[in-house]
């Protein structure tokens, strides 16, 4: 038995010979490998996407590719952009999330200088979950994963790296996709980002891409959008990352009922907090679907009847 282990540990050996140009050493007999380097999910380096070459085909993907598909598709009418004008440097974009159909919309519509030097902080368990969608989603949109549930220790650091350096920050507070149409409660990461920065957040609220491309549907169908940029914000100076995300949430519920009625009925509910709410009335599924009617385009249309004479 000794011999045969002996032997074995001798083909070993010269095998790694062989590969270790190609591969790491091996690890010596009685001594505990290293845990593997993840290279995928969170951990995975998205720097070459940043880099002159990724970064003109990116501006190639966005202005000859998704520009006009969005053109045709979502038809979108974008309000506020002049509220930007006293903007300078880098900011945090904070929109509402329905569809996937919401990062070309706003990658489109973001103005410059911000427009072709922004990241999208992007779930790392669903758009970095395989090689290949990594690279997909890094070159296409300039994704940098994050973790949806949390801002880790790593993701904070990197994107408050690259915002340093003067990239803009597309991100979405909710975490996710609606998954029926109504808003979801946002959660502290844009905030945080912001005060740990120091700098400002644009809110945004779309609407209308729940018909073109709603959670659970693959095809994509036309439909009318709007895109609305509000007032930039800024953390005062003994604000904390929960009470200025509470105000980033009016925000973007002041701007829904903007683009639902008009500037002044909107304003004048802001100031009375008689805003409705971005999450819907609370209650059983049959009755958000009510409530929502035919906005993200779930209800069916009806049956067309012959009329009675």
């Amino acid at each position: 038995m000794g011999t045969v282990s002996l032997r074995l540990a001798r083909t070993r050996a010269r095998w790694a010979r062989l590969v270790f140009p190609l591969r790491a050493a091996p690890v010596p007999l009685g001594v505990a490998p290293p845990p593997a380097r993840r290279r995928l999910g969170a951990d995975y380096d998205t720097a070459w996407a940043r880099r002159y070459p990724a970064r003109l085909a990116r501006a190639a993907i966005v202005e000859g590719v998704m520009r006009p598909v969005m053109a045709v598709v979502a038809d979108p009418t974008r309000a506020g952009v002049d509220r930007l004008d006293g903007l300078d440097g880098p900011a945090v974009f904070a929109a509402n999330h329905h569809s996937h159909a919401d990062t070309p919309l706003l990658m489109t519509s973001i103005p410059e200088p911000w427009r072709h030097q922004l990241v999208v902080a992007a779930a790392a368990d669903y758009f970095f979950a395989s090689r290949a969608g990594s690279a997909l989603s890094a070159l296409a949109i300039g994704a940098v994963p994050v973790e949806r549930t949390r801002v880790s220790r790593d993701s904070g650091d990197r994107i408050a790296e690259l915002i340093g350096k003067g990239w803009s920050l597309l991100i979405y507070p909710e975490g996710g996709r609606s998954p029926d149409g109504w808003g979801q409660e946002f959660r502290g990461g844009a905030a945080y980002l912001a005060i740990r920065c120091g700098v400002p957040v644009v809110p945004v609220h779309v609407a209308g891409t729940g018909r073109i491309l709603r959670k659970g549907r693959n095809l994509p169908r036309r439909a009318k959008t709007t895109v609305t940029f509000g007032t930039p914000l800024a953390p005062h100076s003994d604000e904390n990352a929960r009470a200025f995300n509470e105000r980033l949430e009016a925000a973007v519920t002041g701007l829904a009922d903007e683009t639902a009625t008009d500037w002044w009925e909107a304003r004048r509910r802001t100031r009375d907090g008689s805003s409705p709410n971005l999450t819907g009335p609370a209650g059983g599924a049959w009755r958000r679907a009510w409530a929502l009617g035919d906005r993200d385009g779930r209800t069916r249309r009806r049956r067309r009847r012959w009329p009675e004479l």
